[in-house]
């Protein structure tokens, strides 16, 4: 672990073989450290093969790197962070809900448009008709956004095709923004979302449908990393949700849940039950469901987009998951509904605004705990050696600005797998 700039980090102690290094920097690792934000002043970072391959100081890294002719870079003064990780979103997707987003401002609530037809349902019948081409277009068009505020991977769900073949149109998309960009992308088959409208008076056919076939279908064609189910008083029950999570433990798909999102049903304790890797939202979880989920080790994925966007007046209890122990990322939660929001600098402030975590929880929230949340804290999330070698440049005095400021986007660079590219 990084402790200071003057204790260097190295894979073999040596810089032969770096392929490039970056010097005059101030690093937020957010790995563990005696240091706030894991930071290492006036500080280096060098890169092989994609990975970090070294940390410490620049002066350091300037004397090895002249002695074996290493390309260097003069970061001039600006802080480098892990890569941006945003953990939980829907952006691919047909149509938009602006006239329902009318519709509560005239007062309408969230359940009141569900149960009318509209809501998820709205954007099943848009995404359906949407072509794979169309899809595609309007999806990069917001992992572009993502990208410019140092986003290097993303997760992406499916839900809005509530068929078969729809659901791997949208993963199929989500697998395809990857290879075009240089962002990385985790793919996760929401399953349970809504109940589609040809399986209206056959609820347990769907349940059939997704438990088994299509779920078998999906993970042996290699199209989901994780799965996901909404449940909610408005979708599943924790009944179904456990079949379903039960069925996807079997093929050793990790998991995901929508939990208490609008009601405490007792999803949280379901999650952690089946080792869920997150559980998303938790406006509403009891004390039990917070000791559960920290038993569990599962992250708390909190997406203040959806809480602002519904004008909802009952946070996460942050407090508790704090002193319970239990992790927690930050996500933009970008869907058409109720989070049309491709800013996670906007939800890392509304993080700290709305919800009470502190500037430094808000950003290890969208780095080290949106890594963990998603499996992948080995490897990415903080800046250490041997991690893949995906960082942001900001031109800020301080890393806690990444918070602070409403509509700025100070991201200086972007670095994929030690390359800087564009989106």
């Amino acid at each position: 672990m990084p402790k200071s700039s003057q204790e260097p980090q190295s894979s073999d102690g040596r810089s032969n073989g770096w392929d490039r290094v970056w010097v005059g920097a101030q690093l937020a690792t957010m790995a563990a450290s005696g240091e706030a934000y894991g930071a290492m002043h006036d500080a280096a970072i060098a890169v092989k093969d994609g990975r970090i391959a070294w940390l410490g100081s620049s002066a350091e890294a300037e004397r090895r790197a002249a002695a074996q002719a290493v390309p260097v870079i003069d970061a001039a003064g600006v802080w480098i962070t892990p890569g941006l990780i945003d953990c939980h979103t829907h952006l691919v997707y047909g149509g938009n809900r602006v006239a329902e987003f009318e519709q509560r401002l005239g007062g309408a609530s969230y359940e009141d448009i569900a149960r009318a037809g509209g809501g998820i349902e709205s954007t099943v019948r848009a995404s359906r008709a949407a072509t794979r081409e169309s899809l595609f277009a309007v999806a990069v068009t917001r992992v572009r956004r993502l990208m410019a505020e140092g986003v290097t991977t993303l997760e992406i769900k499916s839900g809005y095709g509530l068929d078969l073949e729809s659901e791997r149109r949208l993963l199929e998309v989500a697998r395809a923004l990857a290879g075009d960009l240089a962002v990385s992308v985790q793919t996760t088959y929401l399953g349970l979302h809504a109940l589609p409208e040809e399986f209206r008076g056959d609820r347990n056919g769907y349940l059939d449908a997704v438990c088994g076939t299509w779920l078998e279908d999906i993970a042996a064609r290699g199209l989901a990393d994780a799965v996901d189910a909404f449940c909610e008083t408005i979708a599943f029950t924790p009944a179904e949700t456990e079949r379903f999570l039960a069925a996807a433990g079997r093929l050793h798909l990790p998991i995901h849940v929508h939990a208490g999102q609008l009601n405490d049903i007792g999803a949280a304790e379901l999650a952690a039950r089946h080792g869920a890797l997150s559980a998303d939202h938790l406006e509403f979880v009891s004390p039990a469901g917070v000791r559960a989920l920290a038993a569990a080790g599962c992250v708390a994925v909190l997406l203040p987009g959806a809480y602002f966007t519904l004008r909802q007046t009952h946070p996460p209890p942050v407090a508790q998951l704090r002193e319970a122990g239990v992790p927690m990322a930050v996500a933009t939660d970008c869907n058409p509904g109720t989070s049309p929001c491709t800013s996670l600098l906007l939800a890392l402030n509304m993080a700290c605004n709305l919800f009470g975590l502190t500037p430094q929880e808000a950003l290890a929230g969208a780095t080290r705990e949106a890594a963990r949340a998603l499996g992948l804290l080995a490897d990415r999330g903080t800046l250490e050696v041997g991690k893949r070698a995906d960082f942001a440049l900001w031109r800020i005095d301080r890393p806690a600005e990444l918070a602070y400021a409403l509509g700025a986007n100070p991201c200086a660079g972007v670095v994929y797998r030690g390359q800087a590219r564009g989106a």
